[in-house]
């Protein structure tokens, strides 16, 4: 190769550390050290109202649990730093206007209600919703007095109105989307920050990334970070659109189908070397029917052009068998040592004893009493859940809406919990005795546990939002 393979993964810290973010860092990670390049992580957080700082930190964690390190990252440091975006703002403001100056991007003084009608217009003729280019011909003097004025505008780019854009997918071959599918995105926003496309292809420009590896929602994207190199006369780097992972359904995976988070698997006992072997797994075949290997052994045989297109089937119950067989591997020490550290270890059991010693009198009692503690998804079997006199579709309305809130909730304390599930169950109107208890039943199968939202603390975010759906889906059918 011609120059050095430099690669990135660039997570926006806006949710859980998702399986598709270290699905996607696995082919990023093991391409790099097959041909001794260098693995980078970026923190994309421009959208400043949905980032999170507890985001972050969970998603670098459990990279690092699934022992992909990187050479550059926002915790590391590195020669072409900083690798926050929201860090960088100065960076984007500079090449903002570098395209302003080469007339390839222009200002939008457009307001967002002239943009709503203009947007209902075209809906209403049956054409493609986009920008109607108001703005592209502002005389220079009269944009220079608006600005001046202090009134609000976005950096938009000046698409070209005929033509296609075409370019060249790793696995996919030439790709070419006519322009009229291309609007005039938004490079930069109004407050300041850049538009994903924008920072996205200046930050990999500025950071030499040598190949792009991406999932396949991002090829539609792709004409638009073209369009940009052109416009600023770089080079692009080689793009590579990765398949989806799917649900059993076909349909992309998603949280209301399959846990999508890595901190579901780390607490559900899924050993780290699984789940990589079994991303591996995903759309690409070690060869001779080898099914487990490791992440060194995946490395050196491995080729970017032996992935295969069809959508991987993420299946949970496929990952489980996996996990099996990797714990029957486990030497004696290190089986003993997972289960005390990861399950019954120290910090856990400390932080449920005030829990649980009022609460006992023999410790006999402390497996089958607080099972739901260690347990993953539980057994409903003859317990009522369904509070008298309320519809299955009122209870399925109201799990819904809870464990949607549950998904932002990520200050996850008895405090915020127990003032989220008071609001919740206010707005909805339900007695505190049917709401209460529906809950308690479903997230620790038990009438009588301690007090819930200790207790919601303690199972953790990820196996509550889990049993909330799973109940929902099996026993309720959603």
């Amino acid at each position: 190769m011609s120059r050095e393979v430099r690669v990135r993964i660039a997570p926006s810290p806006t949710g859980d550390p998702h399986v598709g973010t270290a699905y996607t860092a696995l082919f990023n990670y093991v391409f790099a050290k097959k041909n001794k390049g260098k693995f980078i992580v970026r923190i994309e957080d421009t959208d400043q109202s949905r980032a999170k700082s507890s985001s972050e930190d969970m998603i670098l964690t459990s990279l690092k649990w699934l022992g992909l390190k990187w050479d550059e990252g926002p915790d590391v440091g590195g020669e072409f730093g900083p690798y926050k975006q929201s860090e960088r703002l100065p960076i984007y403001k500079e090449y903002s206007q570098k395209l302003i100056d080469n007339g390839t991007a222009y200002h939008c003084f457009c307001t967002a209600e002239r943009l709503d009608t203009v947007r209902a217009q075209q809906k209403a003729e049956g054409l493609t919703t986009r920008y109607d280019g108001h703005c592209r011909t502002l005389a220079a003097d009269d944009v220079k007095k608006r600005i001046a004025a202090s009134e609000k505008n976005v950096i938009r780019l000046k698409v070209p109105t005929t033509g296609t854009v075409k370019f060249e997918d790793h696995l996919r071959g030439e790709l070419e989307f006519d322009v009229d599918r291309v609007d005039d995105q938004v490079l930069m926003k109004t407050d300041g920050f850049p538009t994903y496309h924008l920072a996205n292809v200046v930050d990999d420009y500025l950071m030499k990334i040598s190949h792009v590896i991406r999932a396949e929602e991002w090829i539609s994207s792709t004409p638009k970070h073209v369009l940009l190199y052109r416009a600023f006369g770089w080079e692009a780097p080689v793009f590579c659109h990765l398949p989806l992972l799917r649900n059993a359904d076909k349909s992309k995976i998603s949280k209301r189908k399959n846990p999508v988070s890595l901190s579901y698997y780390k607490r559900a006992g899924i050993l780290p070397q699984t789940l990589v072997n079994y991303l591996g797994m995903m759309g690409w075949s070690f060869g001779d029917d080898k099914e487990m290997f490791s992440l060194d052994e995946m490395i050196e045989v491995f080729d970017l052009k032996k992935i295969s297109l069809g959508g991987p089937v993420f299946d949970l119950a496929k990952l489980t068998w996996l996990n099996q067989h990797y714990i029957q591997k486990l030497s004696p020490d290190h089986f003993v040592d997972y289960i005390r550290d990861e399950i019954f270890s120290k910090h856990y059991l400390l932080a449920l004893r005030p829990l649980l010693q009022d609460r006992m009198s023999r410790f006999e009692q402390f497996v089958d009493n607080f099972s739901f503690f260690f347990n993953g998804p539980l057994n409903y079997q003859g317990i009522d859940i369904l509070p008298k006199g309320k519809e299955v579709a009122s209870m399925q309305l109201m799990l819904n809406e809870l464990v949607e809130q549950l998904d932002e909730l990520y200050d996850w304390n008895h405090s915020a919990i127990h003032d989220l599930l008071n609001a919740h169950r206010e707005k909805i109107g339900w007695k505190p005795k049917d709401y209460f208890m529906s809950v308690r039943l479903i997230a620790t199968g038990r009438k009588d546990s301690p007090p819930l939202a200790e207790s919601l603390e303690q199972i953790g975010r990820e196996m509550v939002r889990f049993r909330i759906r799973n109940y929902l889906d099996t026993s309720l059918g959603k």
